[in-house]
């Protein structure tokens, strides 16, 4: 049980860091667009940042922390 819910975990993490990585990207191109004057990009990135960016951030910062204390419990149960 404990073994499946570590693996769910894990594959909702590598989900979400490739999202972030990408948001980051698209973060980067966004600045370089707006110096060269074409601000849209930006802006739609910035107006997603609170209720999209932010909580997928925390997400991966949640689950790392999870997953941490879930290996600390899986060490001092028997093996099965």
């Amino acid at each position: 049980m404990l073994e499946k819910l570590i693996n769910g975990i894990n594959t909702v993490l590598m989900i979400d860091v490739f999202f972030v990585i990408f948001c980051f990207i698209w973060f980067l191109v966004g600045l370089l667009s707006r110096q060269l004057g074409f601000p849209l990009v930006f802006d739609v990135w910035y107006s997603l940042w609170p209720n999209v960016i932010q909580p997928a951030i925390g997400i991966v910062m949640a689950g790392s922390i999870l997953t941490g204390i879930a290996g600390q419990i899986r060490k001092y149960l028997p093996s099965s």
